[in-house]
């Protein structure tokens, strides 16, 4: 008997939540999360990344509103890159400014406009050169991203700040350089991908190796 009261209260309970998951109550939050965080991006963001995200904002904000960027990030990485900012650039830390509610809503208002979630492989094996990865560098990158990583206004972002090279892993930093991101300068150089830098593997491997050791100078 009591088998049968304990099955029929877990069938009951199964039950419940499976109404409550098809009730929209969880579709209502997310949509005011969506509401929220868009209110905070308006007011913080977008004089720089601009109003759709594609950094058209007025002053100096890199797109963030692209398929390549977003399905290479974390919801935990897009609160860190807003929480730490990135020292050396425009993009002040709102860690103070910003409650832990405002931050995790801006991440909702941003993953919306993820459309389609890109299958980006890196190499098996991500371990380069930096010596060499800084030639390659010199040749391919150093005309947007600046000396040492220093970066360009309007041009190619900061890779030496001390929160990009924290909060950005090699795999991300491998997959950024391989695939680019669509509808901005950065366009792909992995060979085989339609871009203008036909680079290996090895090549974007060495490049990372190189992005990474900018963490020491």
């Amino acid at each position: 008997m009591k088998k049968i009261l304990i099955g029929t209260y877990i069938l009951i309970t199964i039950g419940i939540v499976f109404c409550i998951a098809n009730s929209g109550i969880f579709s209502s939050e997310n949509s005011k999360a969506i509401a929220a965080g868009e209110k905070v991006y308006a007011k913080n963001c977008l004089a720089c990344h601009g109003e759709t995200g594609k950094g058209e904002g007025a002053k100096d904000g890199t797109a963030i509103n692209n398929q390549h960027f977003l399905s290479s990030v974390s919801d935990q990485d897009l609160y860190n890159y807003v929480k730490y900012g990135r020292e050396g650039t425009s993009m002040p830390s709102y860690e103070t400014r910003l409650s832990d509610k405002d931050l995790k809503n801006l991440v909702t208002f941003m993953r919306e406009w993820q459309t389609e979630e890109l299958d980006l492989k890196a190499s098996a094996s991500i371990l380069g050169d930096p010596e060499r990865g800084k030639e390659q560098y010199k040749l391919y990158c150093l005309s947007c991203h600046g000396e040492n990583g220093a970066g360009k206004i309007k041009m190619g972002t900061v890779l030496s700040s001390p929160q990009y090279l924290k909060y950005t892993n090699d795999k991300q930093i491998w997959i950024g350089t391989a695939y680019g991101r669509e509808e901005t300068r950065m366009g792909p150089s992995l060979k085989g991908q339609e871009g203008a830098r036909q680079l290996t593997e090895q090549d974007i491997s060495d490049i990372t190796a190189y992005i990474r050791s900018l963490e020491k100078k």
